[in-house]
């Protein structure tokens, strides 16, 4: 697939590959995973070889990512208070929702700047800031601060890289790797911590009775 759509890039016009790198950028929030990363690098060669401007690209490919992430932010918050309205309420403790929504609120910020370089996480820290009902304003600006150094940086390598631009592919996927582990490990320990902590309570409630 890769391969398809380096060819569709190559065939067109610089407004047309303007178009894509908006495009690129803004599916990938919404239909993860994607090359997207791999393909903004390509079209840094293509800026490299003067097809395409390269400030009206970052500007292109910025804006698809802030896009896309205030999509699944939006529907975030949607989804987020239907869930707390309906049926499936009862499948989440009330306690480790709050608990949750508390950490991203204290936190969320943070993880939305850094939220361009985790990749694979995109899609899921937008859902995420929108079901903790993030300041709308303050997380879109802070997203597309992120999505323009990212994005800069990969439409640069690619520049630099020129005709050895899948060079990236190999660290890119090994990049990816790493932080799906690294978050899945977090994840358990938080867990982890969760239910000792609830075992713990227990305990000192069964002792104080």
């Amino acid at each position: 697939m890769l391969d398809h759509l380096v060819a569709i890039l190559e065939q067109l016009p610089p407004w047309g590959i303007a178009v894509a790198a908006f495009a690129v950028t803004y599916l990938e929030n919404i239909l993860p995973p994607s090359p997207s990363d791999v393909l903004l690098v390509f079209i840094g060669t293509l800026i490299g070889i003067g097809t395409a401007d390269f400030g009206v690209i970052v500007l292109f490919a910025t804006l698809g990512s802030t896009a896309g992430f205030f999509t699944m932010f939006t529907l975030g918050r949607v989804l987020g208070d239907r869930l707390m309205t309906s049926q499936l309420r009862k499948l989440f403790p009330l306690e480790a929702v709050e608990r949750a929504e508390q950490w991203f609120q204290r936190w969320g910020y943070i993880v939305i700047v850094i939220n361009r370089f985790l990749s694979g996480t995109r899609s899921v820290i937008s859902l995420f800031a929108g079901m903790s009902h993030l300041e709308p304003v303050r997380t879109t600006i802070l997203c597309g601060v992120s999505a323009l150094v990212w994005n800069t940086l990969l439409l640069y390598a690619g520049m630099q890289l020129g005709q050895n631009w899948r060079t990236i592919e190999a660290y890119f996927r090994t990049y990816g790797i790493a932080i799906t582990i690294i978050l899945a490990v977090a994840a358990i320990i938080g867990l982890i911590v969760y239910v000792f902590g609830r075992i713990r309570a227990a305990r000192r409630h069964r002792t104080n009775q």
